[in-house]
């Protein structure tokens, strides 16, 4: 038996399935998520039960439908006194615990998380935040950024834990803010996209502004094509990021004993249905790219394409069933 692998679980808001390198985008550049398919799985069919931001978070983070934890949209509570994340299961079983970034499920402020060691988030915008300089809450202490842009600064929270002297396996879920409106990507990536030819968009695409079902929001932002744009500069972002979290456990000697997993926690249109955003369960809006790196005895045949279709309630009982911890029976997903 090989000891407890550590647990890294990388959550991104908005990101669609198709938006990948390693899924033939016809520009896009994302080599360090490409590393993880590549030296792992790529799940073609994985997806959120629900289109929507806090009710599919709540799902990864508990195994269960948005029927049994309760957050049915992004305006209804978390049960603190119900519900239990799989954080809490794993801290039971021996594991050092921490949640890093974007909570966003509704309660009055954070809440209290039964089982975390480091919990870092904010609160900014009903907990969307901001790209640049949002507020952060380190264990509920409102705490000096150290860097300005978000996706950095989570990614440096990340680190300091994955680099802390331990005597125990880690689990680490680190959720960004990003690629969620109003997509600014850090400076060094603004304009990377400007002249990228668009042509794989839906039809009509370009003509964003003219669609009044859909200026509730974002209307006011600029054509579609320019905001398609800085959506995948702040992809390419996150994409940055993954590389210092993979070279440092690289660095660290915990690689090879770390189970890596990458999700969105929902799809997006750009135009298909002659739609945008996400809150209708189109393909677009609940499939989600999903891709695992772990350890050599628990994964055989690195590079796969797997077919199977698996579900964000999956996430919790697999994590579980990999740590050794039983899998509770309100847990609806499967491992």
């Amino acid at each position: 038996p090989s000891p407890k692998p550590n647990i890294l679980f990388i959550l991104t808001d908005d990101h669609r399935w198709d938006c990948l390198g390693a899924m033939g985008h016809p520009f896009l550049e994302t080599p360090h998520m490409d590393r993880i398919a590549n030296e792992g799985l790529l799940f073609e069919n994985a997806f959120v039960t629900t289109s929507l931001c806090s009710p599919s978070r709540a799902s990864f983070i508990t195994g269960q439908y948005a029927s049994v934890h309760g957050v049915q949209n992004n305006f209804s509570r978390w049960d603190e006194k119900n519900n239990r994340t799989f954080m809490e299961h794993l801290k039971g079983a021996g594991y050092d615990t921490a949640f890093i970034g974007k909570w966003h499920m509704p309660g009055g402020g954070l809440p209290q998380l039964p089982g975390v060691d480091l919990f870092v988030s904010f609160t900014r915008k009903d907990g969307q935040g901001d790209y640049y300089d949002c507020p952060i809450y380190v264990n509920h202490a409102l705490t000096p950024n150290r860097t300005p842009y978000i996706t950095e600064e989570l990614t440096d929270y990340a680190l300091d834990f994955i680099k802390a002297d331990r005597q125990n396996p880690f689990c680490l879920y680190l959720s960004h803010k990003a690629v969620h409106h109003d997509w600014k990507p850090p400076q060094h990536l603004k304009g990377r996209y400007r002249k990228a030819p668009l042509d794989h968009l839906a039809p009509e695409s370009d003509k964003y502004n003219t669609w009044t079902h859909l200026n509730w929001l974002e209307g006011t932002m600029g054509n579609m094509h320019n905001v398609y744009r800085r959506y995948c500069e702040c992809l390419v972002s996150v994409d940055e990021q993954v590389g210092r979290l993979l070279a440092t456990l690289e660095e660290n000697g915990l690689l090879d004993n770390t189970v890596i997993v990458y999700a969105g926690d929902n799809g997006y249109m750009w135009g298909e249905h002659r739609l945008y955003a996400k809150h209708y369960p189109y393909e677009e809006s609940i499939r989600v790219p999903y891709l695992v790196r772990a350890p050599e005895h628990l994964l055989s045949a690195p590079g796969r394409r797997v077919d199977q279709m698996i579900l964000n309630i999956d996430l919790a009982p697999t994590l579980l069933d990999i740590a050794g911890v039983p899998i509770p029976p309100d847990m609806q997903g499967q491992s």
